[in-house]
């Protein structure tokens, strides 16, 4: 099997068709730090929409952390720091000494979610040791992707990427200029397209008991927003700013799929309205304080409660039908 090496120019023209066929895997390690930073950026910019910084250069490596800002449905912020680095052998020392350097950056305070990826093999005992000193740090929502996840996740999610990666193209460096060429970048598959699509119902306005809804305003605008960005691409967040572009419902190819995403939309239109019923019939009571964000509510109709969850349950359960690799925890078990 052929060593794809990045670096090489009489390379760089290779087919990605040949590559899916083969299964040949990519060897990250052969990437210069910089080639493989920027393809972790733009994977991240194009699956999360995340507004994202660099923290700049660091280390003897050169690797640079990103600091993405996640905004929650409940109008939260959170931190996730993310480090890429292609070292063929990942230490727990060189871990120990990013989180470090996170820390000192952020002037003490503690990501939310910390994120490492790696060009190459990650131990179980790495893993297990790694586990071990985040949640000593009070860090309990960390993932580490080997080189063989990474890849796993770029040819499920980012295809298109991948592409234009292998063909050459280089990633601009600048924060702004690589979010308009991730932007730009269109989806080469229906997959693809359903795997962007996917994070607009991994959220809580989807997942969570509308018993236990407690931002009763975030939660009919998350569903006016998944509505927009199916039939549009265009993501928001709870303020009306684009966060991110992903092709919309006319870029599918397939019609049966196009003909499933329309009767999904129906159906959270169809949620939508049942919640609007509810509030103006008087079975969803909201506080009276005045405060738009306010989580106190009463429901004084148990049968709201059922029309809620199931039909949020069909719209996943429809989705899932279309792009299998959807797997979310519901109130209702894992679909």
């Amino acid at each position: 099997m052929m060593r794809y090496n990045p670096t090489n120019p009489k390379q760089k023209k290779i087919n990605m068709t040949t590559l899916s066929t083969h299964v040949a895997p990519i060897h990250f390690e052969d990437m210069s730090g910089e080639q493989f930073e920027r393809l972790v950026f733009a994977y991240f910019l194009r699956t999360e929409g995340w507004k994202i910084t660099w923290n700049g250069q660091c280390g003897k490596d050169g690797g640079r952390d990103i600091i993405g800002i996640q905004k929650l449905d409940n109008g939260r912020e959170q931190l996730i720091c993310i480090f890429c680095a292609n070292w063929q052998k990942p230490t727990l020392g060189k871990i120990k000494e990013d989180l470090a350097k996170v820390l000192k950056g952020n002037s003490g305070s503690l990501p939310d979610k910390y994120i490492a990826v790696f060009g190459g093999p990650v131990s179980s005992r790495l893993r297990a040791s790694v586990k071990k000193h985040f949640e000593a740090n009070n860090i309990n929502d960390h993932i580490l992707l080997s080189g063989v996840e990474f890849e796993e996740h770029l040819r499920k999610n980012g295809e298109s990427l991948l592409k234009r990666f292998f063909d050459g193209e280089p990633f601009p460096e600048e924060p702004t200029a690589l979010e308009k060429f991730v932007n730009a970048t269109v989806a080469v598959s229906d997959d693809e397209i359903l795997a962007l699509m996917a994070g607009c119902f991994d959220r809580p306005a989807f997942t969570t008991p509308f018993l236990h809804e407690s931002n009763l305003p975030a939660f009919k605008q998350a569903l006016t927003d998944t509505i927009s960005a199916i039939n549009t691409g265009i993501c928001h967040d709870r303020e009306g700013n684009i966060i991110r572009r992903i092709p919309g419902k006319a870029a599918i190819k397939d019609d049966t799929i196009k003909d499933k995403l329309s009767k999904i939309v129906r159906n959270i239109e169809k949620l939508r309205a049942t919640f609007d019923s509810a509030v103006k019939q008087g079975d969803i009571l909201c506080c009276k304080c005045g405060e738009p964000d306010c989580p106190t509510v009463l429901i004084k109709a148990s049968s709201v409660i059922c029309k809620m969850d199931k039909l949020r349950e069909q719209i996943l359960k429809t989705f899932s039908s279309i792009h299998p690799k959807f797997h979310v925890h519901s109130w209702r078990g894992e679909y």
